[in-house]
């Protein structure tokens, strides 16, 4: 029984005590004015009355009423029901307010609104005080409350005749019960009745309709949401400008949370001045008045509920986890249908006419009954995973949080996880885990109706039923007298606020009331307390859980198979039949991924310990321990699965003598797992096992049962623990005071006990076996960080803190014992300090616990010593022996062999994988440093792969990335240090290091690998020491750009030509470059002679023998010994003769004005210029030019003899101004407009030297060639429309300008018609970055063009290669093995958007060259992309360059002499560490593999001729990729060793003389397709969808390693298998090609290569000197030839002569031309994909690049005879319109085409019928700007055609081919 109202209290209005204008409530009266003894008056009672402030009001406003919650200090909930009415203010509160009532009528006066005019005129002015009537009380029933205060409210209102101090009196007296569904009318003596339930159970929270109500204001999913928030600890805020809706909202969410407690801060109505509550940091569910919403605008943790706006808005930083599928979705849909019956029935064809919705108490309930059902199927079997600590005098459980989320298979899941870690649960962990209590509702839902509920989950409509049944019960618990007589209470009457109160709320006598109270009071001391006796039973458990989600059951039968595996493997070792076991062990490991193997190995070797104890021998012991490492390696830190709870016992049962008298447990050996370093997982374990270890104390007592074994899990016949519990809890009263002693005594020693226990287990497995490699405790910094573990939200524990300090800066190497011991000690401690203290230890026992911990720890590290000492003993297992790797002449070991394992990494093929094939890693071996190499040398380490060698190698100045990683061996399972190596030649070392590699061995391996990496200078890498004592004493030059100056390097330049030519005569003085600084002005005037051969001392430029000194003549015959020259002059670019007349006619001559590296040190000493640019303009050209760049001619066309040029990019202006700035003696503006001048001098010389525009020679100049603004548009579309008619297709265009196409193309995707508006295509194109050409004022002329285009920069190659080595070479294997994830991290890469683009830009410049413009590449600094692009030009335009020598003489030139940074890109040496690698040439080489792919016919060498060049570009190990430009080479004597003294046979220092030695004594270089047509221009494709990922990245050779040392890839020679050991037949000589272990090039090599060396081996056998392959080739291509020649047909019909169609591209599949008759359309990879492509004809196919048409000749693709583009006017009234017209001979017939790639024809024009050609005059609408005699007619039998050409010559040449077909026919 209780009181119904603790206190009523009456508060009023009253000052604000600092006199501001706000009021403040004050207590008038409190009854009983002394405290309860039970219950103490609350404070703040005011505050709560008037929640948004006490204020005056107008008018007198209706009397409201809400009830507002406070909570104790002790968390009880007290209710207060507060009944607001106004009175007029009296005039000591107006005066207060009279300022504050004075601003409010101003303002009211400001708004314009009239105020309403209350029933009874009130003076004005009049202001009203507000007057609360409170009652405070601890039960919950605010019907009542609000009756029995409106009571008194209307008794004082209508003036009734009662007494007011008796209602008061009875209401403060009246008692009611609490619970157990009983009934009772009260009355306060005012002739009123009131009737009061109290519900069944009082567990059960009453809802009313409040659950209704907020789904109605809220909605499903934000009702959904504000649970999940609650449940997890959020902060939730509701706001509404109704109190009682808020009061409603919070309770209704508090009966959602049912069974849980919400134990958070809880005040459904915050006064308005406790707002800064909200910013406290602990959880909490409060409602604030909308009024304030804007105070709780800046809150950024707190979910915030509108309930009149029915929104919830959850913060950015808040998450919410939701409900686990599928319980969310079913709830969701289950809430839907009890809301909104009509749902289900919204689609039938005949809905029934009604449908019944629950009234609002019932639909409450019904959702209530959802929510407390989602509960049962969250908890469902909790139950089992309590842990019984104590059960007397009180029950102390636990709750094994970690079996239970394993079992139900939600280990992932955020939501369950965060609520199982809540104060809310913990709460439900020691309310409900006692095992003897009432039970109610939840208790049977959960323990009963599971089975039920899983039953009931795809049946909605029996859900709902279910949901139904449950709704009725709660109602009931909440009304259990349904047809109860209505309350009868007397109301106020209508209005009756505005009538005016006779008198203000009278004073009551406390005197009577108390009086009232006294006399109750003791009438109650008298009676007996009517306590109804609660029902307490045993509750019931319930099935045991079941995972949420069923998991699939597909794998059973394999599972089984491998369970029988590991049964198998386990006895094997235990029958000491060690070969069988040790066949099975890796399938054993592999299988113990799974949880059921776990298990079973467990129970397994559970059954071979006897005793507590199995000895094993040392193999057997060695097995196990491997078994359980790979066990526990997946166990996560929480050890949901109890693996580590069932191997503890079994870690200190197996065991092996070392010698006698010391032993060696297991578990020092298992000690590097999180797991044991979890202080959750030890307390999980203790509470295990005290709970074990009570039942079999409780059940011994039992007579009638067997003591069953300790430590067995109960089985179902078997009492469970809690059942114990509960008999043992039924039993306590009965007990006698010393029985209940002496249970609770043992109790505590058995918890004692175990504690001991505990802390000797814990010194095991923490304390390592050598104290000083403790890496487990380092790793987990602080171990035993209690903190987490806790349930308290802030812990201060000083043990911890000092703990984590202590162990995360105690470095690596100098941790000593006694930090271990330490370490232990206090992680033990704080163990039992938690434990003990939780389960009731008794302080003096936990003081003894706390003395022997640190003993225990020091004797078992003693112990541990003498086992350490002992094992070290051991003879060690037998090892592979190391196999010493292969080395180069010259190569020498840096680091000898340290034992590692290799481990797989993304690649499959090496491990098996999906292809199938052996695991050949992991593999055990060791890796060596060598001067050149990182190899590794080993075995796979699976048996059964038997004796393969593997070998990973790569150059170590490959090396991209290395970095430190830590990995379990694949032997032993144990964690290691490993060191990851990643290189740029596509290779991956991935290592664990052998235990037996101490870390400072690893730490020396690393720190000399990175030595060798990075040397001080290019001296020290391999192809400078090799073969040669290397000097270290020369100091390294400085970083580059600082380098020595100027005036040093010349010196050394001409020491090295006296060094290596010979005597030299030094004449006049010595030359004096300017210095850095100096170089942005004009040299002095006494240099200037010294540094060009100026015009006016010196006509004759090329003649070096007067022009130059005998020092630069001597330096000069080196210089054209170099490849540029011998390009020059076979290109017949100019040459060094010197005959005058030769030179003065050539356009270009070899200018030595750079002879000394004077003007730009990057470019070679010779270079080509115009005829007519003298050589001191050089230098002020090359000013405006990045790096000093200057255009000049790299390459000219033997059939246009248009030029193509390079240069850096232009200067931006703010750099010019930068370099005039810091010379102060610059005169003015003049010095940059000259050389602008100078530059735009020289770009016309160069449109000059071009044979088609040296008549335009004459026209002047642009002055001013300054910064005016180059059109934003419009240059690139003239580069596409313009008047020469092969233009470019408009896509490639397009898509190089970046921009739209401007004039639209025509229909079928061709270019728009070429104007004739210009008669020429520009003569020079100028291709830069949109960036620089801003600056660049276009040539009026129009004789050169701007084109800018976007490209990527050298740091994006970067990146972009990074990503590109980790989509081909991943670190680690994939989760789920799938081709599109590689696909997916190659398209991230963009590597073969960046190849897309190299190509598409070089087919573009290729078109240009082809159309006779020339092209000047001016991008970036002119030494990447430039060359690139420069490169790829050449290679397509020249066949010369795609042969063995060409290509070498192309890099020699473009990449080598014209100063590629490869030392710079390559990060040769410290200095350019930080660079990082960029692969720009590497890039070029997969374009020219592109291009080789699409054209395998055209290339001289092979693809693995490709592969050498990009493996030795990076290894170091020649000298021909060093340094960055011809002058630094020549600096350090690279450039001309070869003459002076020749070296005798060592090894070659150039990658070209190595490769020529290689080339004659195998065709490993030779492509034997090659068969190349005549100046044939190659076009490749270059959309990414034709593009192939090189293979050079992706393949692997574990046989040798890379194939690329060509000594080291063949391999010692394999001996015949004569005959077997065994006295069997010889085997036979076939032999297994692995892919990813052997070459299958080598293992399988192509026809040709296996007949050249049969030939070489009949040779041999015969006697004859073996003759070299390539003239054996020759003279067999030679045979061929002939044999082909009498065929009759033009071409020779051999294999090894092309025979395929002209642009012969490789499509993967050889397709043989058909018969004549047959016509080939394939459409390949086109971009426009037009219409059927019938027959285009030969140049129409070759020229587009993207727009592909037919692939093959067919009948009519040879019959032009001759082409071109005419004007042809259209017939009657139609306009002129240029179209592309073909002259057949053979079909006898003129045909037009839209334009020149269209394959459609658009009409001919029979030649039969023609009758005459004439010339014809120009008609209305005819071009403007053609010749009058360019027009031609065409008269046939049917109409006259009106023609017009280009110009005259061309209009001639037509009428006479035209004529001349006539005159054939």
């Amino acid at each position: 029984m209780a009181r119904l109202a603790d206190y009523f209290v009456l508060v009023a209005f009253g000052p604000h005590p600092r006199g501001s204008g706000e009021g403040q409530g004050q207590i008038l009266q409190r009854f009983p004015e002394k405290d309860w003894e039970d219950n103490p008056f609350p404070q703040g009672i005011e505050l709560f009355c008037q929640p948004s402030g006490w204020q005056l009001c107008p008018e007198r406003n209706p009397p409201t009423f809400f009830v507002a919650v406070l909570t104790d200090i002790n968390s009880e909930r007290h209710y207060c029901a507060c009944l607001t009415f106004w009175e007029p203010a009296e005039p000591t509160q107006e005066a207060v307010c009279a300022e504050d009532a004075a601003v409010r009528e101003e303002d009211a006066d400001e708004g314009g609104s009239g105020q309403l005019s209350p029933a009874v005129p009130s003076p004005p002015g009049q202001l009203f005080a507000p007057k609360t009537l409170v009652l405070v009380s601890r039960l919950d029933h605010v019907e009542v409350f609000r009756n029995s205060l409106g009571l008194i409210y209307t008794i004082h209102v209508e003036g009734l005749n009662v007494d007011l101090e008796s209602v008061v009196g009875n209401l403060l007296t009246c008692i009611i019960p609490l619970a157990g569904g009983s009934q009772r009318t009260i009355s306060l003596g005012a002739g009123d009745r009131q009737v009061i339930q109290t519900p069944l159970t009082d567990s059960l929270p009453v809802s009313r309709c409040s659950v209704a109500l907020l789904f109605r204001q809220l909605g499903i999913t934000n009702v959904l949401s504000l649970f999940c928030a609650a449940l997890t600890e959020h902060k939730v805020l509701f706001l509404s400008r109704s109190y009682q809706r808020l009061s409603d909202a919070c309770r209704g969410l508090l009966a959602l949370l049912f069974p849980l407690r919400y134990s958070f801060t809880y005040v459904p109505i915050l006064p308005a001045q406790l707002l800064e509550v909200l910013s406290t940091p602990t959880p909490f569910i409060i409602g604030v008045n909308a009024a304030f919403q804007a105070e709780t605008q800046e809150l950024l943790d707190v979910i915030v509920a509108d309930l009149d706006g029915g929104t919830v808005t959850v913060p950015e930083c808040v998450h919410i986890p939701p409900l686990p599928e599928p319980l969310q979705s079913q709830t969701h849909s289950v809430l839907s249908m009890v809301l909104d019956p009509e749902l289900e029935l919204a689609d039938l064809a005949f809905p029934p006419a009604t449908t019944s919705t629950s009234c609002l108490k019932m639909q409450d309930k019904e959702l209530r009954a959802v929510f407390l059902r989602l509960f049962a199927q969250l908890l469902q079997g909790y139950r089992w995973c309590l842990h019984m600590v104590r059960i007397h005098p009180e029950p102390v459980i636990r709750f094994h949080k970690a079996a239970f989320l394993g079992q139900r298979g939600l280990v992932e899941d955020d939501f369950l996880m965060k609520v199982l870690e809540g104060m809310a649960f913990a709460g439900f962990v020691s309310e409900r885990g006692v095992p003897y209590r009432p039970t109610d509702l939840f208790d049977e839902l959960v323990a009963h109706e599971v089975a039920r509920m899983r039953a009931d989950e795809s049946h909605p409509q029996r859900v709902l039923r279910h949901v139904k049944e449950l709704a009725e019960q709660l109602y009931r618990n909440e009304n259990p007298y349904p047809a109860v007589a209505m309350h009868k209470v007397q109301r106020p009457g209508e209005a009756s606020h505005l009538r005016r109160a006779p008198r203000p709320f009278p004073r009551l006598d406390e005197g009577v009331v108390q009086w009232i109270v006294d006399q109750a009071t003791a009438k109650m001391q008298g009676a007996p307390p009517a306590v109804k006796a609660e029902r307490r039973t045993t509750v019931p458990s319930g099935p045991p859980m079941t995972a949420i989600l069923e998991r699939s059951s597909g794998l059973h039968g394999n599972s089984a198979r491998r369970l029988e595996v590991v049964r198998n493997c386990i006895s094997y070792v235990f029958e000491g039949k060690m070969l069988e076991a040790k066949k099975l062990l890796p399938a054993v490991l592999r299988a113990l991924k799974g949880r059921a193997a776990r298990r079973c190995l467990t129970q397994e070797l559970h059954l071979h310990v006897q005793q507590n104890r199995a000895v094993l021998d040392h193999q057997q012991f060695d097995f196990v321990v491997r078994m359980m490492n790979c066990c526990l390696q997946d166990c996560t830190s929480l050890d949901e699965h109890g693996i580590a709870a069932a191997l503890l016992p079994l870690v200190t049962a197996f065991c092996r003598k070392l010698s006698p008298g010391v032993t060696q447990f297991a578990y020092s050996c298992v000690q590097e797992h999180v797991v044991w370093s979890t202080p959750q997982f030890w307390e999980a374990m203790f509470y295990g096992d005290v709970q074990t270890h009570l039942r079999a104390l409780y059940l011994e007592h039992a007579e009638d049962q067997d003591p069953p074994q300790v430590g067995e899990a109960p089985t179902q016949d078997e009492r469970s623990a809690l059942d114990v519990a509960s008999e043992q809890r039924r039993l306590w009263p009965t007990l006698s005071r010393e029985k209940q002693q002496e249970l609770v005594q043992k109790e505590e020693s058995t918890v004692f006990s175990q504690a001991i226990h505990y802390a000797n287990r814990m010194s095991y497995l923490l304390l390592p076996l050598d104290s000083s490699k403790s890496r487990l405790l380092r790793e987990r910094a602080g171990l035993g960080d209690l903190e987490s573990a806790s349930n308290s939200l802030v812990t201060s524990s000083m043990a911890g803190s000092v703990a984590e300090s202590y162990d995360t800066e105690s470095g690596f190497e100098d941790a000593d014992t006694c930090d271990v011991a330490g370490a232990v000690v206090r992680f033990i401690n704080r163990f039992v300090d938690k434990v003990c203290t939780e389960s009731g230890v008794t302080s003096d026992h936990l003081k003894g616990l706390h003395v022997m911990v640190p003993d225990v720890v020091q004797m078992h590290i003693e112990t541990l010593e003498a086992v350490r000492r002992e094992s070290e003993r051991l003879p060690p297992i037998q090892k592979p022996k190391l196999l010493r790797p292969r080395l180069l002449p010259g190569e020498e070991c840096v680091l000898d062999g340290l034992r590692v394992y290799l481990l797989p990494d993304g690649r499959e093929e090496g491990s098996g994988g999906s292809g199938g094939g052996p695991a050949l890693l992991p593999a055990e071996g060791a890796v060596f440093l060598t001067t050149y190499r990182v190899i590794f040398t080993g075995m796979p380490t699976d048996t059964l792969v038997g004796e393969q060698v593997v070998v990973r190698s790569f150059p170590v100045a490959a090396l991209t990335k290395e970095k430190r990683i830590s990995v379990q061996t694949p032997v032993d399972q144990t964690l290691q240090d490993g060191l990851q190596l990643r290189s740029c030649t596509f290779q991956l070392l991935k290592m664990a290091f052998d235990e037996e590699v101490g870390s400072d061995s690893a730490e020396l391996f690393r720190k000399q690998l990175h030595k060798l990496r990075y040397p001080l200078d290019v001296r020290g890498t391999f192809a400078f020491t090799l073969g040669s004592a290397h000097t270290p004493g020369r100091p390294p030059r400085a970083a580059k750009d600082k380098g020595p100056s100027l005036r040093t390097l010349s010196r050394n330049l001409v020491k090295n030509a006296k060094k290596t030519i010979g005597r030299q005569h030094v004449t006049r003085k010595k030359y004096n470059p300017p210095s850095w600084e100096q170089r942005g002005q004009l040299p002095p005037e006494d240099q200037e002679d010294e540094i060009s051969v100026s015009e006016e001392l010196e006509p004759s430029t090329l003649t070096p023998s007067s022009a130059l000194k005998p020092s630069d003549r001597m330096t000069m015959s080196s210089l054209v010994e170099r490849a540029c020259c011998r390009d020059y002059q076979r290109l017949g670019l100019g040459t060094l003769s010197s005959s005058l007349s030769r030179a003065k006619s050539e356009p270009f001559r070899i200018s030595p004005v750079n002879r000394m590296y004077a003007i730009c040190r990057s470019y070679p000493g010779l270079l080509i210029v115009p005829q007519s640019v003298q050589d001191n303009a050089l230098q002020r050209v090359s000013r405006c030019y990045r790096q000093n760049r200057f255009p000049v001619v790299c390459w000219r066309s033997g059939r246009s003899k248009a030029v193509l040029l390079r240069s850096g990019g232009l200067h931006g202006k703010g750099v010019v101004g930068l370099f005039k700035a810091q010379n102060a003696p610059s005169p003015g503006q003049s010095q940059a407009d000259s050389s602008s001048l100078e530059q735009e001098k020289y770009l016309q010389a160069v449109v000059n030297s071009m044979p088609r525009y040296a008549d335009t020679s004459g026209r002047n100049t642009l002055s001013g060639f300054s910064s005016a603004h180059m059109g934003s548009h419009g240059k690139w579309g003239s580069v596409r429309v313009s008047g020469r008619s092969g233009g470019l297709s408009g896509d490639v265009g397009s898509r190089l300008a970046g921009r739209d196409v401007l004039s639209p193309p025509q229909a079928n995707g061709a270019p728009p018609d070429p104007g004739f508006l210009r008669p020429q295509r520009a003569a020079l194109y100028i291709i830069g970055d949109k960036a620089q050409l801003k600056g660049v004022r276009p040539d009026p002329l129009q004789q050169w063009e701007l084109v800018p285009i976007e490209v990527f920069e050298a740091r994006q190659v970067k990146t972009s290669f990074k990503k590109l080595l980790k989509a081909c070479v991943p670190g680690y294997p994939a989760l789920e093995p799938n081709p599109a994830t590689f696909l997916r991290s190659l398209e991230d890469s963009e590597w073969l958007t960046q190849i897309h683009k190299l190509l598409q830009v070089s087919v573009l410049v290729v078109e240009l060259l082809d159309s006779g413009s020339s092209v000047l590449v001016s991008l970036e600094d002119g030494w990447d992309i430039t060359t690139q692009v420069v490169s790829l030009v050449q290679l397509l335009s020249d066949p010369f360059y795609r042969t063995l020598e060409g290509f070498r003489l192309l890099v020699e030139k473009e990449w080598l002499s014209f100063g590629h940074r490869f030392s710079h890109r390559g990060a040769h040496t410290l200095a350019g560490q930080s660079s990082g690698f960029t692969p720009v040439f590497l890039q070029f080489l997969d374009c020219v593999h592109q291009v080789h792919l699409q054209f395998p016919m055209e290339f001289e060498f092979s693809p693995f001729y490709l592969k050498f060049l990009g493996y030795h570009h990076v290894s170091r190990r020649f000298r021909t990729f060093l340094l960055d430009s011809d002058y630094e080479r020549i600096e350090l004597g690279l450039l001309y060793e070869e003459k002076g003294e020749r070296r005798g046979p060592q090894a070659c220092r150039s990658v070209w003389e190595y490769m020529d030695r290689l080339s004659k004594r195998t065709p490993v270089f030779y492509n034997y397709m090659y068969a190349p047509e005549d100046a044939e221009v190659l076009r490749p494709y270059s959309n990414v969808s034709n593009l192939k990922v090189w293979d050079f990245y992706t393949e692997e050779t574990l046989a040798q390693g890379p194939p690329y040392d060509w000594e080291l890839a063949q391999g010692p020679p394999e001996p015949p298998d004569e005959e077997r050991p065994d006295g069997g037949a010889p085997q036979s000589r076939r032999r297994v090609v692995w892919p990813c272990y052997d070459s299958r090039p080598r293992a399988q090599p192509d026809a040709i290569s296996r007949l050249l060396e049969e030939l070489q081996r009949l040779e041999t056998e015969l006697g004859r000197p073996p003759e070299r392959w390539k003239d054996t080739w020759d003279r067999v291509k030679a045979a061929q030839r002939l044999e082909g020649r009498p065929d009759g047909r033009g071409t020779p019909s051999s294999l090894l002569v092309s025979s395929v169609p002209h642009h012969r591209r490789s499509l993967g599949v050889y397709l043989q031309e058909g018969p004549v008759g047959s016509t080939l359309s394939l459409s390949l990879d086109s971009d426009q994909s037009g219409g059927s492509t019938t027959s285009g004809s030969r140049q129409a196919a070759r020229r587009s690049t993207s727009t592909l048409y037919s692939q093959f000749q067919t009948a009519e693709s040879e019959n032009r005879s001759y082409e071109g583009t005419l004007y042809k006017k259209g017939a009657f009234m139609k306009p002129w319109k240029a179209r592309w017209f073909v002259l057949d001979k053979t079909k006898h017939q003129l045909r037009y085409y839209d334009h020149r790639v269209d394959t459609e024809c658009k009409g001919t024009i029979d030649l039969a019928e023609v009758e005459a050609v004439a010339p014809g005059t120009p008609t209305m609408g005819a071009p403007k700007t053609v010749d009058e005699k360019a027009f031609f007619d065409v008269k046939t039998t049917r109409r006259v055609y009106n023609f017009c050409a280009q110009d005259v010559p061309s209009a001639q040449q037509w009428v006479d081919q035209i004529q001349g077909c006539l005159s054939d026919a």
